[in-house]
């Protein structure tokens, strides 16, 4: 039996016993970013082990020591990190030094040495950067995000859509993101070019049309609509729900699902 290649659109490193995704792109040198998989935590049980969310009724002690794991695996302080309380909304924050997570659902930097973060379970992460490497920024993209548009806002923060590059991290794939015609709906009613991101369900649980949506390609139209070409995109080929080794899952573990984090920050 061949055996399985790893998508192309990241490398599994381990660092310091911390099993990490490294993005696949052109970034410049000075940025750095990962995506923490379920992997190198202490969390037991449904959350094994690498869960980072304080909100999932894992024990917060742990999950403070899992975040404390993953900061010095990549070589940072964890009062260096700015966390979000997300909503699914469009509110995209300034990192700070602090503790407190901001309520928002993106979070940006020009200063070195602020990690900017997002966690998902699902949802889309994208990570951006310009091509000069002096600012970057992590969004939280579920659909409800998409549809308010939060991508192209996230994009149209820097001084040219030219010079951004995207990469999109783990998120739910297409074969297994099924959604209502409502929320098909809410897409073409901002553009018909969103279409190409749907196709028909059939399911026999529901008598309601159905449909399959493709996250990563919701993404790179909206990205494209603002002026990101497809060639300044990367990334969108690791499906959360698919992989139960690397990744957590919402709706395939339900509410009781960890979380990873995806992060990018700008070496000192």
């Amino acid at each position: 039996m061949a055996t399985k290649k790893e998508p192309q659109c990241f490398s599994l490193v381990d660092k310091k016993a911390v099993p990490l995704l490294e993005p696949h792109w052109p970034a410049p040198l000075n940025v750095k970013a990962c995506v923490s998989t379920r992997m190198g935590g202490k969390s037991v049980f449904p959350f094994d082990s690498m869960n980072l969310a304080l909100h999932v009724e894992d024990d917060p002690a742990t999950v403070e020591l899992n975040r404390e794991i993953l900061a010095n695996a990549i070589g940072q302080k964890l009062t260096d990190f700015q966390w979000l309380e997300q909503v699914h909304g469009t509110k995209i924050v300034a990192a700070k030094h602090a503790q407190n997570a901001e309520r928002a659902d993106g979070v940006w930097t020009s200063a070195p040495g602020l990690v900017c973060a997002v966690m998902t379970a699902d949802c889309l992460p994208v990570l951006l950067c310009n091509a000069k490497g002096t600012k970057v920024m992590a969004v939280h993209a579920g659909w409800r995000g998409l549809a308010a548009d939060i991508v192209a806002k996230a994009a149209q923060m820097f001084d040219s859509s030219e010079e951004v590059l995207a990469w999109m991290g783990p998120a739910i794939g297409p074969q297994h993101f099924e959604v209502g015609a409502e929320v098909r709906e809410a897409f073409l009613a901002m553009n018909a070019t969103y279409d190409q991101a749907f196709f028909a369900a059939t399911t026999s649980a529901s008598s309601k049309k159905k449909y399959f949506a493709d996250i990563y390609q919701l993404c790179r139209t909206q990205l494209a609509l603002v002026g990101v070409a497809g060639t300044q995109v990367y990334g969108g080929e690791a499906c959360t729900y698919s992989d139960q080794t690397k990744f957590y899952s919402y709706r395939r573990d339900g509410k009781r699902s960890g979380r990873m984090a995806s992060l990018i920050w700008l070496a000192p």
